[in-house]
């Protein structure tokens, strides 16, 4: 896995990335609760929302109440600027020592998923104006949505295979619904996850013992 081949995988990744959610941004409102799908086939959804917060939109003032949505959001913004110069050091660091090549390949995804959503959360809210009840515009005229650092991050992939209810007797979750796969993510998160993926399903290949 040399250095070239790892620019191109992420490069790959954040043209794929960056295509679907400026298409999606350029072309659609944002799809409000109750209303219908851009594309619903039962078992995927393709929708828009924007999270402003981590996975499932967990914020940081969820966890620590006492500071505001806003302060969290720049929290946020500037640990994933830090934790994505740690990953690009590592990675870079990792190709120059010629480790496992599956190692690498998971490296190369995390890394450009990390940048893929860092670029929506930076710079989006500069870029466009809002999708609220209408579509976006490109560097419009009064500005965009939020300033930098604010920006919110498109997803639009939904799998929710099937839907049960819980039995009666189960306690707290007796008789409520329950979808799966529910969460809406997007191509950077799935680049992500399907790096640590190859991390823990390979892990005796990529870390073997002595």
């Amino acid at each position: 896995m040399t250095h070239k081949k790892a620019l191109w995988l992420i490069l790959i990744v954040l043209v794929l990335d960056q295509c679907s959610k400026l298409y999606i941004k350029l072309h659609y409102p944002l799809t409000l609760y109750g209303s219908d799908a851009i594309v619903d086939w039962g078992w995927f959804r393709l929708i828009f929302i924007e999270n402003k917060g981590m996975a499932w939109g967990t914020k940081i003032s969820d966890f620590l109440p006492f500071i505001s949505e806003d302060t969290g959001k720049l929290l946020l913004s500037i640990f994933r600027l830090g934790a994505v110069s740690v990953i690009g050091y590592w990675l870079w660091d990792a190709l120059k020592k010629k480790q496992h090549k599956l190692l690498l390949i998971a490296g190369s995804l995390i890394f450009a998923g990390a940048i893929g959503n860092i670029i929506d959360s930076l710079f989006y809210g500069l870029l466009f104006s809002d999708s609220y009840g209408q579509i976006a515009q490109f560097l419009p005229d009064e500005g965009g949505y939020a300033p930098l650092f604010f920006g919110q991050v498109v997803d639009m992939l939904q799998f929710p295979m099937f839907t049960w209810v819980w039995p009666e007797w189960l306690p707290w979750i007796g008789g409520n619904s329950f979808t799966f796969f529910e969460p809406v993510f997007n191509l950077a998160d799935t680049a992500i996850s399907t790096g640590v993926g190859i991390v823990l399903v390979f892990n005796k290949k990529i870390f073997p013992k002595d």
